[in-house]
């Protein structure tokens, strides 16, 4: 017998009030979104002659309940898109990279811009950042070949200067009476920080003055020391850098703790890649059973990424007959296959880390129909 405190509520009203409340929570803003997405691995670290970020915006405002990861946007994984009603699409490869003089129903990309701003779908393109960022497509074509110790072929630089500005310039002063002059007319321009510290030089005590300045500061800078001349000694101009990231960039050069065959490394790569067949080019003098113990890698076409690199392995995408040649002829083995057969797979790990980052938000799905153009006959 149930107590009278105890209210029955139907079944159907538990399941749709069930759906209210999850639909409630499954949505972003766009804005929110690709903040979070920017969060996750910046923008920055892509080329600079790449097209990333958001390539076709719905007018505002607009709001993401399913998020549709691709490979690649052709016109069938557009329609599967549209299916499965996705609001954002991320594109790994930017369907839109050449500026496009009109949009028609003529070619198949100018299609794709029409179909998504007349179904409000928004297209995103994250490319090479996700090539660069730490968790990204390199790092997890890293995981296939076994234990190993990996790090950047070419490292990013972070997106800040370690200090305020971008130059220092550095000189000395040697009477106090200078000094204030000098710190009066310097304090007088905006972006410039300014720190002093007593030096000796042949014996003679003057003060050291350092300045940070930004680009435009640093024109200022220079026309003031170039009219009180007399007042500075041992000028320098130093161009700051940016720091480079320990686990940021593009490509990845691996080494193994264990060496193992080629032949082992020709399995464990086609297991990690589901793919039946690879492409490989022996290195002059090796063999099926040589050992392999560095690898150099670049997911997609690497070979501007992999040229002069000291490995026992080349594994990328694509590479030209010529690339190949040259990279045979130093004893390099090489391994293709296929451009996006190198990055696809790592789709499946990031719809699992976006679920994480976004904190189930939105809902992810995968592609069924996205996949490599080129197939083994």
């Amino acid at each position: 017998m149930l107590s009278s405190g105890i209210c029955l509520v139907p079944r159907k009203v538990q399941r749709i009030h069930s759906l209210i409340c999850s639909s409630s929570r499954s949505f972003m803003d766009l804005k929110t979104l690709l903040s979070s997405l920017n969060d996750f691995a910046s923008l920055s670290f892509a080329e600079t002659w790449d097209n990333v970020g958001l390539l076709v915006e719905p007018s505002p405002p607009h709001t993401v309940n399913t998020l549709f990861l691709t490979n690649d946007l052709t016109e069938e994984v557009m329609a599967e898109a549209l299916q499965k009603k996705a609001d954002l699409i991320l594109s790994y490869h930017p369907p839109i990279f050449r500026p496009m003089k009109r949009i028609t129903w003529k070619t198949w990309k100018e299609r794709l811009v029409i179909q998504a701003l007349e179904k409000r779908v928004g297209i995103y393109s994250p490319h090479t950042a996700y090539d660069a960022a730490p968790q990204g497509v390199n790092s997890w074509l890293a995981k296939g070949l076994g234990a190993c110790t990996s790090c950047p072929i070419h490292p990013s630089k972070a997106a800040n200067y370690p200090t305020e500005g971008t130059h220092r310039v550095e000189f000395s002063v040697k009477h106090i009476v200078d000094l204030d002059k000098v710190m009066s007319a310097v304090n007088g321009i905006a972006g410039v920080s300014v720190t002093s510290f007593s030096a000796r030089t042949d014996d003679e005590e003057h003060t050291r003055l350092s300045l940070n300045c930004t680009q435009k500061a640093l024109l200022q800078v220079v026309a003031l020391l170039s009219q009180n001349r007399q007042l500075y000694q041992k000028t320098e101009i130093l161009s700051l850098e940016k720091p480079l990231l320990q686990h940021t960039g593009m490509g990845r050069i691996c080494t193994l703790d264990e060496s193992v065959s080629l032949a082992t490394m020709i399995e464990r790569i086609k297991q990690h890649l589901k793919l039946s067949h690879v492409r490989l080019g022996l290195g002059a003098g090796r063999t099926l059973e040589s050992q392999i113990k560095v690898v150099a890698l670049c997911a997609g076409s690497g070979s501007s990424v992999l040229q002069g690199v000291e490995a026992d392995l080349y594994l990328t995408g694509e590479m030209s007959h010529h690339e190949v040649l040259d990279a045979a002829s130093q004893g390099i083995n090489v391994i293709l296959c296929e451009h996006s057969n190198t990055e696809r797979g790592f789709l499946s790990d990031l719809r699992d880390m976006l679920n994480v980052h976004l904190e189930n938000k939105v809902n992810i799905i995968l592609s069924e129909t996205d996949r490599d153009p080129l197939r083994v006959v």
